[in-house]
């Protein structure tokens, strides 16, 4: 297929998924004090079951962890998932701010605004998964926090990936676990999941580097950060990737697919044809209901 037809999908497939309006939930709870330490929840839309519970899916979404993104764009692809029968706590985190222009002037117009925040981002998603329970038994008393599924997109799909690897992190990590996140699996949409390819690739600008404080600070954190070094977590996990994905091409999953297997993990990758980045969180394209099928396969 031509390239610039490739291209003039890919930009109808981002305007189909940024159309919609955002879907309000059903109760938003903080798990801090900052303003983006929050998570919002939605009630399954269908009756439960036998047993009267249903799955709990945690979404993380994406935006290569900057400013603009927020949980908002994400909040139509959490609303198919409780239509489908899912319970769901969409999580927001401290992302990155505006590039600062010289001696702390204003940014030049255009500029686009630094990936993430360390160590901001990481300790607002291990903070929010260590409130959950809590949460969700407020917000959610029909969810089984037995049967969760960790979900996320681009960026989010990084840090679905992360979470799910605190107890594989360095002994000197603040965010370690004793014990892997009780989890029935993670399912990563387009990740940035191997910070290394990511790079290479210059993937949303040179966001992961921007991410772990720039190129002075890449290498010393990346044990602590990149997914692909955190191998093998013992946790289920499938990814999700277009191969016309030009945003996050299928290439990093191959290459933290391929990390995993010489740790002797066993990844799944459920590659799909001529779909790019966005419609994997666009409830109008049928990529989106494939989403759900492999989060249904982890969760019931």
């Amino acid at each position: 297929m031509p390239d610039d037809v490739v291209a003039a999908r890919a930009v109808a497939e981002e305007e189909s998924a940024f159309a919609h309006p955002p879907v309000d939930p059903d109760v938003t709870l903080a798990y801090g004090d900052q303003p983006d330490q929050v998570i919002d929840f939605y009630v399954p839309r269908v009756e439960a079951g036998p047993g009267g519970s249903v799955p709990l899916v945690v979404v993380l979404h994406g935006g290569a962890w900057r400013a603009p993104y927020d949980r908002r764009h994400i909040t139509l692809f959490a609303d198919f998932l409780a239509r489908r029968g899912f319970a769901v706590a969409n999580v927001e985190y401290r992302r990155g701010g505006p590039v600062p222009g010289a001696h702390g002037a204003p940014a030049p117009e255009g500029t686009s605004p630094v990936a993430g925040r360390w160590p901001d981002t990481f300790d607002d998603v291990a903070a929010a998964l260590d409130a959950l329970p809590d949460l969700v038994r407020e917000a959610l008393p029909q969810a089984d926090a037995r049967r969760t599924v960790l979900t996320g997109h681009s960026a989010g799909g990084h840090l679905a990936l992360w979470a799910a690897a605190r107890h594989v992190l360095p002994a000197d990590a603040p965010w370690r676990t004793a014990r892997p996140v009780p989890l029935r699996g993670v399912v990563a949409l387009a990740p940035i999941a191997d910070f290394a390819v990511a790079g290479k690739l210059d993937v949303c600008g040179g966001a992961a580097c921007q991410l772990l404080g720039g190129e002075d600070r890449f290498e010393e954190r990346r044990p602590y950060a990149d997914p692909a070094l955190l191998l093998p977590t013992g946790i289920a996990t499938t990814l999700v990737q277009g191969r016309a994905d030009l945003v996050v091409p299928e290439a990093v999953a191959e290459a933290y697919a391929d990390a995993a297997a010489k740790a002797g993990e066993v990844v799944g990758v459920t590659l799909l044809e001529d779909v790019g980045h966005f419609p994997l969180i666009d409830p109008a394209a049928d990529a989106c209901a494939v989403v759900a099928e492999e989060i249904a396969q982890l969760a019931w």
